[in-house]
């Protein structure tokens, strides 16, 4: 226990508090019990120390990681009991995927250490609502992404800019656009945060930033994809051929029985494996109908998850047609649904019809839709419904 709160100690002093994603306002802290989960290196244990370091008192709080040895020997509902008979309130804990039967002990902490609050967090991946253990009653989820382009602008220019809904940015974006660029010249610094600004790691490791992802994309697919979903650790290649396909790509429009046999697996694997990819933030589908997809179900178009993985994974530079709607599928789809449409590029919410372009991108596309706009690349001010593309990473 010493150990562990040595540790926990050391964390805390060295967790840098300058920058505070928006996250930490959107979390719901006051909850007994919160789940959150994400892809590797998007800041879950960040977020997690700088909360304890911020708003908890520091002598009843600790954070854990599951991956530390000491659990090797030792149960984690033994550590809530000493925790909380020596007065502890507020136990996190983090990299619960590593850690076997972590749900059914996380339920036990939660029934019998009411004077407990927990926190913990795991791989997207992660079944936080898993039946077995039954904590969809007791677990508030909360799923992170990378950063957003409001943040990545927000943490290195030392700006406070603000988030706005979707709804705003579609009907007010003449009116947000100038405030904005009056602040900050929203294309000085696109292009970076297209290539090194997703995961907010980029600013410790600008010269290996793309080494990091591609380990990140290596760690989900050796070991979180087999651990979490029962892939065969034979298939892992596969697996990476398939993302260096769609990163080739411009963009990804799926034929199934080619790809299966170009890749050499089963239709119904490759399907199930495409869908795990999106699970796992490693690529985003897109479906005609979003509603009740299941793992047979055939995407009509393909991406990476984030143009960060496009830069990391590609032997050349990306297609600017592909990075476009993929930032926009990113941003955007981090909190609306975002469908596969045959006139326009996608239907977000099932009401919103977009095309996503250059500067010059006219509404031919999208000629008698109703509620339509473009998003449209290459400029800083929009007019009526051509709507600046950098704009739509304002929305977290």
């Amino acid at each position: 226990m010493n150990r562990l709160t040595d540790a926990h100690r050391k964390k805390l002093q060295i967790t840098n508090t300058t920058f505070i994603r928006g996250d930490m306002e959107r979390i719901p802290w006051g909850e007994r019990l919160i789940g959150i989960k994400g892809a590797r290196g998007t800041g879950k244990t960040t977020l997690l120390l700088q909360h304890a370091k911020l708003h908890l008192p520091k002598d009843t709080c600790l954070y854990v990681s599951l991956d530390n040895i000491w659990f090797s020997e030792n149960k984690l509902v033994d550590l809530a009991d000493r925790f909380s008979k020596t007065g502890g309130t507020h136990l996190l804990i983090d990299e619960v995927h590593k850690y076997p039967n972590w749900s059914q002990e996380i339920k036990n902490i939660y029934d019998d250490y009411p004077e407990l609050t927990v926190v913990f967090t795991g791989s997207s991946l992660l079944e936080i609502l898993n039946k077995r253990a039954d904590l969809s009653r007791r677990a508030f989820p909360y799923t992170i992404q990378g950063l957003s382009f409001r943040e990545y602008l927000n943490m290195t220019q030392q700006l406070n800019l603000p988030a706005y809904s979707l709804h705003d940015i579609l009907k007010h974006h003449g009116d947000i656009a100038p405030e904005i660029v009056q602040q900050v010249k929203p294309f000085k610094y696109f292009d970076a945060y297209l290539q090194k600004g997703y995961y907010p790691f980029f600013k410790d490791s600008d010269s290996t930033y793309a080494t990091r992802v591609q380990e990140i994309v290596n760690m989900i697919i050796e070991v979180e994809l087999p651990l979490l979903r029962n892939i065969d650790i034979a298939y892992t290649s596969k697996l990476k051929q398939l993302l260096f396909i769609v990163a080739q790509s411009v963009p990804f429009i799926p034929n199934v029985t080619k790809l299966s046999e170009r890749i050499g697996i089963n239709r119904n694997t490759l399907l199930s494996y495409l869908y795990y990819m999106d699970e796992a933030a490693l690529s985003k589908n897109i479906y005609k109908q979003a509603i009740g997809v299941n793992k047979l179900q055939k995407p009509d178009k393909l991406y990476l998850d984030n143009p960060n993985l496009m830069y990391a994974l590609s032997m050349a530079k990306p297609d600017s047609g592909t990075l476009r709607e993929n930032f926009f599928v990113n941003q955007v789809g981090y909190a609306n649904r975002i469908e596969y449409k045959e006139k326009g590029d996608f239907l977000v919410n099932e009401k919103i019809t977009v095309e996503v372009g250059g500067k010059n991108k006219t509404g031919q596309q999208i000629r008698g839709e109703k509620n339509a706009y473009i998003a449209a690349d290459n400029i800083e001010y929009g007019h009526v419904n051509h709507i600046p593309l950098w704009l739509f990473g304002f929305l977290y």
